[in-house]
C-alpha cells in the first residue's frame, strides 16, 4: 500500500527534492498534502501533476489566485498557518515531511505528532526552539521522528542494528565558503558571497546559517535530543568534501561512518521510505577521482555562532528558542543588506543576554521568548 505524505512547504528546497523522490517512487508514495508560503506559481504547478486531496497556502492574500487556478481539481484549497496545522491532523495521511523554514515549522509538527504521525524531520528549528517538549510529545504519542537532515540521517543509519551506547557523534560539516576567511575578509563578505556553498544547493536562509556555522550549532542541538546525547559526545569535524555525512563512536573504539555524494534526495528517501532502502539512480561516489577527505577542527572564534549554540544548549530552558529567533532576524537582515556578515553574531550575543530566561518553559513560553527575543533582535539592529 502506497504511504501517503503530506509535505509542509513544499515549494522549497527540500520539498522540491522530496517531491522528485516521490515522482521517481510512484508505487511507494502518494501526496495527500501540500503546503507552501508564497510560491503560488510552483504550488498550483506541484498540486496539478501531484493531485493531493488538501492544498495549502499560509498567505492568506494569495488565496483566491490558488483557489481560482485549482478549481477544476477535486481538491481542497485552504490558507493560513493555523490551515497548515490543522491539516498534518487529517486521518488518511500516515506521514508529514516537515519543510517549512525556521520557527514556523513548531506549532504544525507538535499537532502532527499528537496525532501520531510519523514525522520525517527537515526542520531543525522544531528541535532547536522546543527540543524536550517535542522529544516528551512523541514518546507520549508513540509517533515516530525519522531525520531528514543529512548529517542525522547519517547517524541514524550508522546506529540501525547498534545496541551499544553512543561515546560520541562525530558531526560533520563542509565549513562553508569561508572556512579560510580571516577577520578582516569576514568583515567585507557580501550577501552574494554567503549565498555561494561549495558543496550543497539549499534555500537561502540554510546557506547562509551554513557560513556562519550556525547550521552547524542548531545540527549539534538535533543531534543531542534526537539521540539522547549531551553536548559534549557531539564533536563537529570540519570536512569540507562532504563525502562522510556524519560517524558515531562506541565504547569500544570502533567508528562507524555513512557516506554518499552530498545529494539531498538520499536522505529524503530513506525517511519517506523506511525501513526500506530504495533503489535509486542517484550518483554514486568514486573513490578513485575522490582521493582524499580531510578533516579540520571548526574555528569558534571566527564562527562563534558555533560556540553560542553549545553555550546555549548547556544552559537549556528558553536559551534555544533565544538562539534561534534571534538568529533568524539577522539572516533575514543580512539577506537585506542591512547588517553585516560579522555583525550577526554581534546582535545574537545580545539578544541571548538581553531575552529573560526560562529554565522550564512550557509552549507559550516558547512563544513569547520568540516574540521577546526577535523585538531585542530588531531593536539591536536599529
Amino acid at each position: 500500500m502506497k504511504r501517503k505524505i503530506a509535505i509542509l512547504g513544499s515549494t522549497g528546497s527540500i520539498g522540491t527534492q522530496a517531491l522528485d523522490v516521490v515522482r521517481k517512487n510512484p508505487d511507494y508514495f502518494e501526496i495527500y498534502a501540500l503546503t507552501a508560503n508564497n510560491n503560488t506559481d510552483l504550488l498550483i504547478k506541484q498540486a496539478r501533476e501531484f493531485l493531493p486531496e488538501q492544498v495549502v497556502i499560509a498567505n492568506k492574500d494569495k488565496y483566491p489566485e490558488v483557489k481560482e487556478a485549482l478549481s477544476d481539481l477535486p481538491m481542497k484549497v485552504w490558507a493560513g498557518s493555523d490551515a497548515i496545522s490543522e491539516v498534518v491532523t487529517l486521518a488518511p495521511i500516515q506521514m508529514v515531511l516537515t519543510a517549512m523554514v525556521g520557527y514556523s515549522g513548531l506549532k504544525p509538527t507538535i499537532n502532527a505528532i499528537k496525532a501520531g504521525k510519523a514525522i520525517a524531520l527537515a526542520n531543525k528549528e522544531t528541535l532547536v526552539v522546543a527540543g524536550e517538549l517535542i522529544t516528551d510529545l512523541a514518546l507520549k504519542h508513540k509517533a515516530a521522528i525519522l531525520p531528514v537532515d543529512s548529517e542525522h540521517s547519517a547517524i541514524f543509519q550508522c546506529l540501525n542494528g547498534e545496541n551499544a551506547p553512543i561515546e560520541k557523534i562525530l558531526l560533520t560539516a563542509s565549513g562553508g565558503p569561508f572556512r579560510n576567511h580571516d577577520i578582516e575578509r569576514l568583515k567585507k563578505v557580501t550577501t552574494a558571497d554567503a549565498l555561494k556553498h561549495p558543496n550543497w544547493s539549499m534555500g537561502a536562509k540554510v546557506t547562509i546559517d551554513s557560513a556562519s556555522l550556525m547550521n552547524k550549532g542548531f545540527e549539534m542541538i538535533e543531534a543531542k535530543w534526537l539521540f539522547d546525547v549531551s553536548p559534549d559526545q557531539v564533536e563537529v569535524l570540519v570536512h569540507p568534501q562532504s563525502i562522510i555525512h556524519s560517524m558515531v563512536q562506541f565504547r569500544d573504539g570502533s567508528v562507524m561512518a555513512q557516506l554518499g555524494m552530498p545529494d539531498m534526495r538520499l536522505p529524503i528517501q530513506y525517511a519517506l521510505a523506511y525501513p526500506e532502502r530504495l533503489d535509486s539512480d542517484f550518483p554514486r561516489v568514486d573513490f578513485f577521482k575522490l582521493g582524499t577527505m580531510t578533516f579540520e577542527k571548526p574555528d569558534m572564534e571566527r564562527f562563534r555562532n558555533l560556540a553560542f549554540a553549545f553555550e546555549a544548549i548547556r544552559k537549556r530552558g528558553n536559551m534555544p528558542c533565544i538562539l534561534n529567533a534571534a538568529n533568524e532576524v539577522v539572516v533575514a537582515e543580512f539577506l537585506k543588506d542591512r547588517v553585516g556578515f560579522l555583525q550577526m553574531s554581534d546582535i545574537i550575543e545580545k539578544t541571548l543576554i538581553k531575552t529573560g530566561f526560562v529554565s522550564n518553559p512550557s509552549y507559550e513560553d516558547y512563544v513569547n521568548t520568540d516574540a521577546e527575543a526577535r523585538r531585542i533582535a530588531y531593536e539591536l539592529i536599529k
